[in-house]
């Protein structure tokens, strides 16, 4: 059975998953890790748990969520996996990360792909891969259907939905993205999104203002 443990790192408060399993072998989805104590955080707890990570997979390559890419491959020696259309979202991040007065180690490339329909597996663990583009042009979300949630990167939140003005951001797409792939999925799916804190799809379906049609 799946486990999924958060961390909230990096000053856009981006939600870093370590997702893990029986077998000890665990994915570290979209690091945000940017300090030093941040990296301690990630490290010591897979450490703690006898973790062996296989993967480093990104749901989309803005800032906040590649900012502890090149750690994280350079401490576990994992590829990095990815929708190949977020190769220019990756590659502009260097142009526009000192805008924010921020360091960037540049992320490695990607060694794997994945796409819709794909089956992503890692020790005793299945994810299906949801292609979710609208927050950015490729955004995936990995869905392990056996453990009842979803890892939605940044394009479900909390009474909320992932913003459309950034470069290849696109409001109708995004929510077409999320009326056709994820609000299908049953009610107590759990929610673990890029930012804030966990939902349900049933949830979302009820009560969010972008999908229920109360949002003015």
């Amino acid at each position: 059975m799946a486990r999924i443990v958060s961390f909230t790192f990096n000053p856009f408060m981006e939600n870093t998953y370590v997702v893990y399993d029986e077998s000890g072998s665990c994915i570290i989805v979209d690091p945000g890790c940017y300090t030093p104590a941040e990296q301690r955080e990630l490290s010591g707890f897979i450490e703690k748990q006898g973790l062996q990570p296989a993967f480093l997979v990104n749901t989309h390559c803005h800032v906040d969520h590649v900012l502890g890419n090149r750690f994280v491959a350079d401490t576990w020696k994992v590829p990095l996996v990815m929708h190949e259309g977020e190769i220019p979202v990756l590659h502009r991040v260097a142009e526009y990360v000192g805008d924010f007065g921020m360091h960037y180690d540049p992320s490695p490339e990607p060694e794997q792909f994945l796409d819709e329909g794909d089956v992503f597996r890692f020790g005793n663990t299945e994810m299906d891969v949801l292609c979710t583009p609208g927050h950015s042009p490729a955004s995936i979300c990995l869905y392990a259907k056996k453990d009842g949630f979803i890892v939605s990167g940044d394009v479900l939140f909390y009474d909320s939905i992932g913003r459309t003005d950034l470069p290849g951001g696109d409001y109708d797409t995004l929510i077409t993205s999320i009326r056709e792939k994820l609000l299908p999925l049953p009610d107590d799916v759990k929610v673990y999104a890029g930012h804030m804190q966990p939902t349900t799809i049933g949830r979302e379906r009820r009560f969010n203002p972008f999908l229920n049609g109360t949002y003015v």
